[in-house]
């Protein structure tokens, strides 16, 4: 039976932002099959309805393309639901209020948790929560409250269920415990990526479903900023085990985001070699292939797109901003390019490779020049992830190679924290935006949630246009900031680029798939200080509502109970305000 003509979904009466330079303003848009079908004027696209089109009237809206967050670790999040959001949380008090309430409805032998994606400089109070606050607020359930990759905050049931300061505690590399006078922990942490995620296999672990939930969610919270696709950048569940969460998700249609992936293979600890562990787990393990989709009906709905971010714990340059730069010895990174990475380009399996300093982007580049030399990399997918002082000579080797350069909106967040460490000359040009986007090529802004700064990519956005931190504080140069298009391409048409899908996503143009979000107010018009706040009334990703609010709330899939009952989440939603 062939499709009835028309539309299956028409949107008119909007102020459409379309991203394509063929047609870059128009007021209604015509979908069908999960596509754009026309872009136009009203009375043009209303012409191409038909019995069954269903019709939304945009009340003079923004409407831009769907967001695409191209470096994101949702799958490193499957304890989503067991952790209290400070995320865009206005202060310090009303954080440690929602420590109590939280910690009064946790059941015993359960911990109240805080894990990242919220700054100190953005409360009111701009400052940290003290110990003794903490422990006011959580007397007698473990509690860890952690600040991105770089401390965390430990009360005396959590030190004691952990054995710290005695022999139960394992011996993790580069761990600090701030001790007292007496040289007795406090139950301040500090340390790297590592220390951390192993403090979070040693607290209680959500049961499969609970896993199922937390993916719910987390994309619940994803769709109220208008995020229709995501590149999941691995993390400790590694391919495939991660993807059996996924697939309940996608085998009944539910995957509310495309989540093409990237895996990050950490063995069972210890010193591995993360790129062998690689190649086995797709060859060998779970055979899959570069650009296969796990989803049955979703255009780059679950897509493996190659190894990455970490490729080597061994030359992993941590971006904690709190302390000085992490520089691998140049021999030591050159030897893992010419070794390690020089197996991926041998295979064609694309990679993206976390590096956050020019100190070591420089050898880095050294050796893929070499690489390349011998074994082309000729049109191979890959990029440098985070690339915060990235020089503009460094920008034109990767380009020159071909790759890309997905950087993050951490600065927003962890700026002020920089400025301690490095100085605020050094903080008003990192990363060099201007630079980067004036050489052409492929870039993406994106959030590197949910630990290490917010999933919240208007937080990003304010701080490119301007040039603020979450404090307020100037962080970046007048002429280091960007328009307000560009900096919304960063997120849309640009970061379609590390999905392989600059032809069909990012722009609002017909062919295109059908991913646009509604906003809450006109981005394009409304005071710089605003930008931070905006979100979607609605969202749609492949041609279906996938979340509403306000005048739409009614047109929101309804959502399964969060687990577990006593979920955080269902007391104070995915983000501040929701709830």
């Amino acid at each position: 039976m062939q499709d009835e003509a028309g539309a299956d979904l028409i949107v008119f009466n909007a102020k459409i932002f379309t991203g394509s330079r063929a047609q870059p303003e128009a007021s209604a848009l015509a979908v069908k099959n999960g596509r754009i079908y026309f872009v136009g004027p009203d009375a043009d696209i209303l012409a191409l309805r038909n019995s069954r089109t269903r019709l939304i009237d945009a009340h003079n809206r923004r409407l831009i393309p769907g967001i695409v967050d191209a470096h994101t670790h949702v799958l490193n999040d499957l304890a989503y639901t067991y952790n209290i959001r400070w995320d865009g949380v206005p202060t310090l008090s009303r954080a440690l209020t929602m420590l109590s309430e939280q910690a009064s409805r946790t059941p015993e032998g359960q911990w109240v948790k805080v894990i990242g994606g919220w700054s100190p400089y953005q409360f009111k109070e701009n400052r940290f929560p003290t110990l003794a606050e903490l422990r006011k607020a959580v007397p007698d359930r473990p509690m860890i409250v952690q600040y991105a990759y770089n401390r965390a905050f430990l009360n005396k049931p959590a030190m004691d269920a952990l054995g710290v300061g005695t022999d139960r505690f394992p011996k993790l590399p580069d761990i600090e415990f701030e001790k007292d006078s007496r040289g007795t922990p406090t139950g301040v942490v500090h340390g790297y990526t590592w220390v951390f995620l192993a403090l979070e296999t040693m607290v209680p672990q959500p049961t499969f479903d609970e896993e199922v939930s937390s993916l719910v969610y987390s994309i619940r919270g994803l769709n109220r900023f208008g995020v229709t696709s995501i590149i999941d950048n691995g993390g400790r569940w590694a391919y495939p085990k991660a993807q059996a969460r996924v697939n309940v998700l996608a085998r009944d249609n539910r995957l509310n985001v495309r989540m093409p992936f990237v895996d990050l293979q950490l063995g069972n600890g210890g010193s591995v070699n993360m790129v062998d562990l690689e190649i086995e787990a797709i060859t060998k393990t779970a055979p899959i292939s570069p650009g296969q989709n796990l989803h049955p009906t979703l255009a780059h709905g679950h897509e493996y797109r190659g190894a990455g971010e970490v490729l080597s714990g061994d030359v992993h340059d941590h971006e904690n901003f709190d302390r000085p730069a992490v520089i691998i010895a140049p021999e030591k990174m050159k030897r893992f390019v010419e070794q390690d990475v020089m197996k991926l380009v041998q295979r064609r399996i694309p990679f993206r490779m976390h590096i956050s300093y020019n100190e070591n982007i420089s050898p880095f580049l050294d050796a893929l020049e070499k690489v390349n030399e011998t074994i082309p990399l000729d049109g191979l997918r890959w990029s440098l992830e985070h690339a915060e002082t990235i020089s503009p000579e460094n920008i034109d080797r990767v380009k020159k190679l071909g790759g890309g350069i997905a950087v993050d909106a951490k600065m927003a967040l962890h700026a002020d924290g920089f400025i301690k460490t490095y100085g605020r000359e050094k903080a008003l040009q990192t990363p060099r935006l201007r630079p980067l986007v004036d050489s052409g090529i492929p870039l993406a802004m994106s959030t590197d949630a949910f630990r290490a700064a917010t999933f919240n990519p208007w937080v990003g956005i304010s701080w490119m246009v301007s040039g603020k931190s979450v404090s307020g504080s100037e962080v970046l140069a007048t002429e280091n900031r960007l328009s307000r298009a560009e900096a919304l391409k960063l997120f849309t048409g640009g970061a379609a680029w590390f999905m392989n899908a600059e032809s069909e996503v990012g722009a609002i143009a017909p062919g295109n798939l059908a991913d646009f979000v509604v906003l809450d107010r006109d981005y394009f018009t409304v005071p710089e200080e605003q930008i931070k706040s905006v979100s979607a009334v609605l969202t749609v990703m492949d041609g279906k509502v996938v979340f509403g609010a306000q005048e739409y709330s009614d047109q929101s899939p309804k959502l399964p109970e969060v687990l577990p009952a006593w979920s955080p989440v269902k007391y104070f939603g995915t983000y501040h305000g929701e709830k």
